[in-house]
């Protein structure tokens, strides 16, 4: 296992507080609100007794037609046919750990320590988060204001609207959608970025959430709600970064060196002695399908020098978040957000009801269904390593197609940028 060391990692260190890890973990809670317990199609199974299995199949059954028989006094009812179909999910697992040297805690602060533990506990939700995109946003039920490379930013009827409501709206009464349950029907989710939130807000029709005369339940990162949607905005909501129009000012290059976490500038190609401060850019592969690269991000360029850019990213400095390789494509294209129409009964989950499984040195995590985290644990012969892990066995799955809805849009701020 890689060890961290104190150069590379000198302003980081691992926490020992358990919750510090929970504050990381349950930042980024969005679509898997939208999961249920698998057990809701499983009467008299229990979670753990699902888990034994590597796939677990659930029946599914048809209802009857319409009655138009009338009864006999001579004959008797014609019976009808019950059809059925599964639905399937395969579990998997999850896990993700640091490794930090003595040395590294002896010349380091305490107060430090504090961070690894909200380090990891973000990485482990974001990543059981990721699973839940996977499924969520892979769905055919799809439509885009335009198509998504031609996604314009600058074009008002390619952003966010009231409209896509009515539209959601329509299609989910029509096809019986399951809502949570709210004052005189239904009600259901869009889970957007605060971007797509912006536009929406732009139209005036927002009811906040403070509003509310009957708030029902209330959803993580909940803003407000149109008609029977509750629109719950989160920067961890999916983008396809630069999957869009071309800027009016194209500007597409690649890196030439590979940039680490944290790194507030980066080289590029050609093009940096152009490049426009304020201007959005994009770095990854773009994502013109279902493979998603969640490792892909924005930043915001501040100045270029020669090919040097230097940046403002997600991370706690400024910087960018995640490394990337030299070669990556950086680009000022247009984005396309989605806005992923939900409701509680739209994801399936599996997951594991003893992550601890008699371990102790795990500890399962309150609300993270699955999860463990573990450690530290002290390692090498003179137990000069410390190390710090996360662990998560479960999956989720899709009900049908008619549960999610995903509608892409632009938004008008990269226009202004």
């Amino acid at each position: 296992m890689p060890q961290t060391t104190s150069s590379p990692s000198i302003n980081s260190i691992i926490s020992r507080y358990n919750e510090s890890f929970l504050q990381g973990a349950k930042a980024p809670l969005l679509y898997s609100q939208s999961a249920m317990d698998y057990t809701r199609f499983t009467p008299g199974m229990n979670m753990e007794q699902l888990m034994r299995a590597s796939t677990v199949y659930v029946p599914v059954q048809s209802g009857m037609s319409i009655g138009t028989s009338t009864l006999s006094q001579t004959a008797d009812l014609t019976p009808q046919s019950i059809y059925d179909a599964t639905i399937s999910i395969s579990k998997t697992s999850r896990g993700e750990a640091l490794q930090f040297s003595q040395q590294l805690k002896i010349e380091s602060f305490d107060e430090f320590t504090a961070n690894f533990y909200k380090i990891i506990g973000e990485n482990c939700m974001e990543s059981i988060e990721a699973r839940a995109i996977d499924v969520a946003l892979a769905g055919t039920f799809a439509d885009r204001a335009a198509a998504r490379a031609s996604l314009d930013a600058g074009t008002a009827a390619h952003n966010a609207s009231d409209a896509v409501f009515r539209r959601a709206a329509g299609l989910f009464a029509s096809l019986r959608t399951p809502g949570w349950e709210g004052a005189g029907g239904p009600e259901w989710a869009v889970y957007c970025h605060p971007w797509v939130s912006h536009d929406i807000q732009e139209g005036g029709k927002v009811v906040y959430i403070g509003e509310y005369q009957d708030k029902g339940i209330l959803l993580n990162w909940e803003l407000g709600k149109i008609g029977r949607f509750k629109i719950v905005e989160s920067p961890y909501a999916k983008v396809f970064f630069g999957a869009g129009a071309d800027h009016d000012s194209a500007q597409a290059t690649t890196l030439t060196t590979a940039s680490n976490p944290l790194a507030a500038s980066i080289v590029t190609g050609d093009i940096s002695t152009n490049i426009a401060k304020g201007r959005l850019y994009n770095i990854g592969t773009e994502e013109t399908s279902t493979t998603f690269y969640p490792m892909n991000e924005q930043f915001r360029a501040l100045s270029a020098a020669t090919t040097t850019i230097t940046l403002n990213g997600q991370a706690a400095n400024g910087g960018l978040k995640y490394a990337h390789a030299a070669t990556e494509a950086v680009n000022n294209n247009d984005s396309a957000y989605t806005m992923l129409f939900a409701g509680p009964e739209s994801l399936v989950m599996l997951y594991a009801t003893d992550p601890e499984n008699g371990d102790p040195d795990a500890r399962a995590v309150p609300g993270v269904k699955g999860a463990a985290i573990v450690g530290p644990l002290k390692t090498g012969l003179a137990h000069q390593w410390d190390s710090l892990a996360w662990k998560w066995w479960g999956n989720f799955g899709l009900v049908a197609q008619k549960y999610l809805y995903r509608y892409e849009v632009s938004v008008s701020y990269e226009h202004s940028t």
